[in-house]
């Protein structure tokens, strides 16, 4: 479970590191955790990836 957490963090911290990363900042840190490659840590990363477009998508219906 501990993988799923670090999944989760590196995810929902990817889309601001990716930013940095284009500008050529902070190398040393990278996106994607290959030494923590495994079925939790994906799956952790795919949720904390799509994290920000699930919260925009939910935003737009109307209550009537």
């Amino acid at each position: 479970m501990e993988g799923f957490l670090w999944g989760l963090w590196n995810g929902i911290t990817a889309w601001p590191l990716l930013i940095v990363h284009l500008f050529g900042g902070w190398q040393r840190f990278p996106v994607y955790n290959v030494l923590r490659d495994a079925g939790w840590y994906q799956f952790g990363f795919l949720i904390g990836t799509g994290s920000p477009f699930l919260g925009a998508a939910g935003g737009n219906r109307r209550k009537d």
